[in-house]
């Protein structure tokens, strides 16, 4: 009896063990994903096509970003919105709108909206949250994507995360650590967005998709496109760049 005990005992170590591996490289490959496509530092021009079954427009952006806590995006077409900025500075959103020469903050009730009419919320753009603190990881198997061997991961946010997704399933290639599609859930389990990466090419000293595409499920037709047309990783860049004085004026 003694013998059987100890064995179901050590059984059940083993299996807690397993499990807390299994979570803890979950978390450091969507670790690795997340610093590899952000660097310590980035720079980069971006064009954004939103595409609807009867129209299309572009907007043309460029954009810096420092670790986790600043980044700034800067509009530079079409005429109409030139100028706008967003900037995102510690736990603070801003917004600078020329037009009417006003500064707002964005409230995290704002986050999930959509960013500039296209289907990226705020949050997708600014990234007040985090893929790696707000979230916990579970590795749920093995696909390829593309050709690209990859892991497939569910991330579960958090209770207090600012998050509005029930969870959220990412496919990150395992050489490269590149992520390749990412499939966004509501809290009732419908599958609401899909995100997918294309023409994987080398920015600076890495394998980075330069399109992503972001897809409404329920909304045929409809998509928004993202193409980096420059990306550049670990220039010099002061906090104070990212501060609201500099968002009215940077060019």
């Amino acid at each position: 009896m003694y013998s059987k005990k100890v064995r179901f005992s050590l059984f059940l170590l083993l299996g807690f063990l397993s499990t807390s591996l299994q979570a803890q490289d979950a978390t450091e490959i969507i670790r690795k994903m997340d610093e590899k496509a952000r660097g310590l530092s980035s720079t980069s021009e971006i064009t954004m096509t939103i595409v609807r079954p009867t129209w299309q427009r572009s907007i043309s952006m460029k954009a810096w970003s420092k670790g986790t806590e600043y980044s700034l995006i800067l509009i530079t077409a079409p005429a109409r919105d030139e100028g706008t900025a967003f900037l995102k500075r510690e736990n603070e959103i801003w917004n600078w709108v020329p037009n009417i020469g006003r500064t707002l903050k964005l409230p995290p009730s704002m986050m999930m909206q959509s960013w500039m009419g296209s289907d990226f919320t705020n949050d997708d753009l600014v990234r007040e949250s985090s893929v790696v603190v707000d979230y916990t990881h579970e590795m749920v198997g093995d696909s390829v994507i593309d050709g690209y061997d990859c892991y497939k991961i569910k991330m579960i946010p958090t209770p207090d995360a600012p998050v509005v997704w029930g969870y959220v399933t990412v496919w990150v290639s395992k050489k490269e650590h590149i992520q390749m599609r990412t499939e966004f859930y509501d809290e009732d389990g419908y599958l609401v967005n899909i995100m997918q990466s294309f023409d994987i090419r080398k920015f600076d000293d890495r394998m980075l998709p330069s399109r992503m595409e972001m897809v409404p499920v329920e909304d045929p037709g409809n998509k928004t496109v993202l193409e980096y047309k420059s990306l550049r990783f670990n220039q010099e860049i002061s906090s104070g760049f990212f501060s609201i004085q500099n968002m009215r004026r940077i060019k």
